[in-house]
Formats: structure tokens, sequence, C-alpha cells
């Protein structure tokens, strides 16, 4: 079965409060029954990363995964005022206009309200670049935001549910499409 969902993670560390971020949107999709696929950008060879190998294994398989699914989700921390270079240099092996015809939601989290913008000016002008024409306003993160607790795992604050939630709630009805289920309470 394809998939219609799809998460890139652009964190170069195991160990990141972004990871309370993933929990949380997997946890949402698996509410809604979808199995989202996610792409965790460290694991990709990085010798094929850095060398724009387009026409590696890994990265094929990583680009169907886009292909093939109607919602991106991005979520990153910021580094040096925007998006991490393991991200950006898996976005440029990314095939042009990829994104187009996709709702994409961006989620990022940073150190301080400071980076608050690098959504819209660092991040959303590259998605639009790959020809992506919805993009979700998306939900920034500070990392105080986020608990870490034992083996590996986070928790989010209230606020950062919230907010979370507002923007996935916006996702519901095109999943339900997805599955042939009309909402009738319009």
């Amino acid at each position: 079965m394809m998939s219609k969902v799809t998460i890139i993670s652009g964190s170069p560390s195991e160990h990141t409060r972004l990871n309370g971020a993933l929990d949380y949107v997997v946890g949402f999709f698996k509410g809604v029954s979808h199995s989202p696929e996610i792409i965790q950008i460290r694991n990709l060879p990085a010798n094929d990363l850095i060398h724009a190998k387009f026409d590696s294994k890994e990265i094929i398989e990583a680009n169907k995964k886009i292909e093939d699914s109607s919602i991106i989700l991005i979520l990153t921390p910021v580094y040096k005022a925007s998006f991490t270079g393991v991200l950006k240099t898996y976005l440029d092996l990314l095939p042009q206009n990829s994104l187009k015809n996709k709702t994409v939601l961006p989620i990022v989290i940073g150190g301080s309200n400071g980076h608050l913008l690098m959504i819209d000016y660092a991040l959303k002008p590259v998605l639009a670049a790959l020809g992506a024409t919805h993009i979700l306003k998306g939900t920034y993160i500070v990392d105080n935001q986020v608990t870490k607790l034992a083996n590996n795992r986070y928790e989010l604050d209230v606020e950062v549910k919230t907010r979370l939630d507002a923007e996935l709630n916006i996702l519901k009805p095109f999943l339900l499409a997805e599955k042939g289920v009309i909402n009738t309470s319009i």
C-alpha cells in the first residue's frame, strides 16, 4: 500500500528534542489510522548525500516515499539561524517539483524565539523552489518547551501540543478524503 504521509527528520543527532515532536506527530497519525513513512536523513549514506549521488539506491527509495505521499512533514532543528545542512543536502537531491501538489507542514525547534522567522525566510523558499504551493504555517518550538525524559524520550509542553494539534488537524480532511470518508457536517 502506498504511503500518503511522509515525515522527513532533518536532525543530524539521534538524541534530539526534535524527537519529542516526531513522536507526537507519529502518534497523531496513528490516532487517525495512518502509519507515516519516516525518513531520518542522518541514516542515509553520508557519502551519497555529500557527493549528490542521485542514483543511490537509498536516495531513490527515500525520494519514492516523497513521490508517493500527498502530505509531507519536515522537521528540523535550527542551526546557524537556518535549517540543518543535512536537511538541505537531502532536499538538493529531490527531483525538481517533487513537492508539487503536496501539503507540506514544517515543524522547527530552536533555542529561542529569535529564530521564529526561520520557517518563513529560510525553509519555505526552498520548499517553494521544489514546487510546494500548499505550505502550512508551520510550528516553531523553543527547545525549553520539550522536557528530556529517559531512554531518548521527550515530552512536549501543553502549549506546544495545542499549537501542533491546530496544524495537524488541518490535515484531517485530506486524510479522510484519502480513505473515502466524506465529511457531511460542513
